[in-house]
């Protein structure tokens, strides 16, 4: 059900942010600090109801803190969902200026959340982004290295991930040091590492990249890390749960969490154990695990409890 209003639909890119409003208005501005403070003017006489922007490689950072911080409510919506509302509407065009007005079309009928403005966590998602970078870099190169036969190009290999090692090692020192010098992440941090299976590198994501983790019901954690099981009884999808969207950055570290929590955390272990009895698949397992660790950690962080005393 669409609303009365001005919403906003922003297409982001590198040089370029193409703005659309639900009232009719298209323009464009830079994507940098004199774009921001034009697009700030410009929307402020609006009175945008909504303004929604898709992540595009971090291009849209800067145009995000830059209407947070003036107080202006931001969606941050997600591409597929946007690319699925394409389809529904019939739009098979793709410009700039189209993809704004779509998103304009789509925060209109599916407002959303608002972003918060939150500095410790863009902080630390920076870190945090930074270092997942060099490890997906890092399998890369060791994989491409498996097949070079060449020793100059194999010792070449060797020293850039070497390099690549050291990175990581000074990017996690940076991390702990971020952590421990504010009070509330030490102690979040610490909670939740209290949980067996929960180590540091899902603790600062989930701090860089899950803020709302304790704020909101474990329905709603569910489905923005995208292991929500939503229904489809259509066809041979009858009586099946699927899962679709979420944060896949958040995602990807919990089912690696989830993995180790399966054997050595007993909640998560006992929770296999019974759901394998039942003759349910591998993969509806693990994401039934996913949900129930990111259960107990939402439920952690909104008690401001630990692992001995949280709700199991």
């Amino acid at each position: 059900m669409t609303q009365d209003g001005a919403f906003v639909g922003i297409d982001v890119s590198k040089a370029r942010l193409d703005v659309a409003v639900t009232t009719g208005e298209v323009w464009s501005v830079g994507n940098d600090r004199a774009g921001w403070t034009e697009l700030i003017g410009r929307l402020g006489t609006i009175g945008a109801d909504a303004i929604g922007l898709e992540p595009s490689g971090g291009y849209e950072r800067g145009a995000i803190e830059a209407l947070t911080g003036a107080g202006l409510p931001v969606r941050r919506v997600e591409a597929g969902r946007v690319r699925a509302f394409a389809g529904i509407l019939g739009l098979k065009a793709k410009t700039d200026r189209i993809d704004a007005m779509l998103i304009a079309r789509f925060v209109q009928t599916l407002p959303g959340r608002a972003v918060e403005p939150d500095a410790r966590s863009r902080a630390l998602a920076e870190l945090v982004d930074a270092r997942r970078a060099l490890c997906e870099e890092q399998v890369r190169i060791r994989n491409q290295t498996e097949q070079v036969r060449d020793l100059m190009l194999r010792r070449m290999a060797v020293r850039r991930l070497n390099r690549m090692k050291a990175d990581v090692l000074l990017l996690e020192k940076r991390l702990t040091d971020v952590v421990a010098a504010d009070p509330e992440l030490a102690d979040r941090d610490r909670r939740m590492r209290s949980v067996p299976a929960v180590g540091p590198v899902l603790s600062w994501t989930l701090m860089a990249h899950l803020p709302e983790l304790g704020r909101l019901s474990h329905k709603q954690i569910a489905a923005l890390v995208g292991v929500a099981p939503y229904d489809r009884q259509s066809g041979t999808l009858k009586g099946r749960g699927m899962i679709r969207g979420g944060r896949a950055v958040v995602r990807n570290v919990a089912y690696m969490a989830a993995l180790i929590g399966a054997r050595y955390n007993p909640v998560l272990k006992a929770m296999k154990q019974r759901l394998a009895d039942k003759g349910k698949p591998g993969k509806v397992i693990l994401v039934a695990l996913i949900n129930k660790l990111m259960t107990l950690l939402n439920a952690i962080v909104r008690d401001r409890s630990e692992w001995r005393t949280a709700t199991r």
